[in-house]
């Protein structure tokens, strides 16, 4: 790295205006490098030292991607940005009357503006045992923690085949896209697992079950795409059940309103967003759908001058209601945010975010997917799922991981190698 790369000393940089961001998702990565070598102090917050890539998580959790292939250090991002430090922990409070806010280590850090970026989490709707038994997708934690439950269940399920009849069923709750994918990649990889790994287990006996209380799947997709979802997850093996209603999560099954039960060696939670229990739920008495915190069109907190929220964390106003939770909505924010901090800044009007969107996909196992995109329609088979690879290559950050599950995804298209179907011993209690 050359001299005029390096960082700048705090002291050349302490009487520009500090700006904290809180997160380091799609959101507050592309508000901080809005404001990277421009006219101030920016400091990046995570209980993580890295960014994870969140919609390639159900990868890792079915083996098929290595976790060092979906994150990558916050620091290294921005390595070349003489304005731009990142402090590793965890954000308690804002106290919006002293612009500090208070780490859960006690330290108070002063700032002049304030961007909450802190994502979403599972929301269990209040269903008794579904945020103690069941296993959500939101973490790289969450990641890894599933893919050892899965692994071993598969083990534990060999030994028990050698004294008799047995059926092992994993469960999906949720029809979304993110349900869909995990459901898809879990079924080929139970397939793959039983072949290659040379497990003693008949193959009918292992269900992998999507449950969800619509009448079809992907409800942002028109019916036609719904019911090539469907065909797809069929042809591949995965059970669908609709109109059913979860009411209850225990350690081995779930149990329905209508009064049945299903047994489940493993219970997947996709089933929906919330901010409630992040900090985005505390900064203001009002909230948003799901707890987001309310902001006006130019991403600025309802009440405040100096405090801003973009991506999963804020309730973003629309045409027609919010922007959806999607990571389009969290990389444009941010973007729009950082200019709007720095128009603030400047004495300049600030600008409402205008959403481009740029469709939805899913992809359904390694060959189909389908895509919504404006102005082309439905996209499905081969050439979604071409686009699918295409768009999450591009957003992926850091070239090595490109390089990484680029090569990944050729080779195991081919031959899918034994290397990430690895049982960490750690992972049930990484946080």
């Amino acid at each position: 790295m050359s001299s005029s790369n390096k960082k700048k000393p705090l002291r050349d940089l302490q009487f520009l205006p500090h700006v904290i961001v809180i997160g380091g998702g799609f959101g507050g990565i592309a508000t901080a490098r809005g404001l990277a070598d421009r006219g101030v102090r920016v400091t990046v917050i995570d209980q993580h030292n890295f960014h994870t890539f969140l919609p390639l998580l159900y990868q890792v959790a079915t083996a098929g991607l290595e976790p060092a292939d979906v994150a990558y250090p916050i620091r290294t991002i921005f390595g070349n940005a003489t304005n731009v430090d990142f402090r590793h922990g965890k954000v308690k409070e804002v106290h919006h009357a002293t612009n500090q806010i208070i780490l859960e280590d006690g330290s108070e850090i002063d700032y002049d503006h304030l961007v909450v970026a802190t994502g979403a989490t599972a929301s269990f709707f209040g269903i008794p045992g579904a945020s103690q038994y069941s296993l959500p997708l939101y973490s790289l934690a969450d990641a890894r923690r599933l893919r050892n439950r899965l692994l071993l269940s598969l083990e534990e399920a060999e030994v028990r085949a050698l004294s008799g009849p047995i059926t092992l069923n994993f469960v999906v709750v949720g029809g979304g896209p993110t349900g869909v994918e995990t459901a898809g990649a879990l079924s080929e990889l139970i397939r793959l697992v039983i072949k290659r790994d040379g497990l003693r287990i008949e193959p009918t006996t292992v269900h992998v079950i999507l449950v969800d209380r619509e009448k079809r799947l992907l409800l942002n997709f028109p019916e036609r795409g719904s019911a090539y979802a469907r065909m797809e997850l069929d042809r591949i093996g995965v059970e669908m059940q609709f109109d059913r209603i979860v009411t209850e999560v225990t350690d081995h099954s779930l149990r329905f309103a209508d009064g049945s039960e299903l047994e489940a060696a493993a219970v997947i939670w996709a089933a929906g967003l919330t901010t409630v229990g992040t900090l985005a739920h505390t900064l203001s008495d009002e909230h948003g759908p799901g707890g987001r915190a309310p902001v006006t069109s130019d991403l600025r907190l309802v009440g405040s001058q100096n405090v801003w929220a973009v991506g999963d964390a804020a309730a973003i106003p629309s045409t027609d209601g919010f922007l959806p939770q999607l990571a389009p909505v969290a990389i444009q924010s941010g973007k729009k945010c950082a200019q709007n901090i720095l128009a603030t800044i400047n004495g300049k009007a600030t600008e409402p975010l205008k959403y481009r969107n740029k469709g939805i996909m899913a992809t359904i196992g390694r060959h189909a997917a389908i895509a919504k995109v404006p102005g082309i329609g439905i996209i499905r088979g081969t050439a979604g799922w071409l686009a699918w690879l295409g768009l999450h290559l591009w957003y992926l950050v850091g070239f090595r991981n490109k390089i990484r599950v680029l090569i990944n995804w050729t080779w195991r298209y081919f031959d899918w190698p034994s290397g990430p179907r690895l049982i960490v011993a750690d992972a049930e209690t990484a946080e």
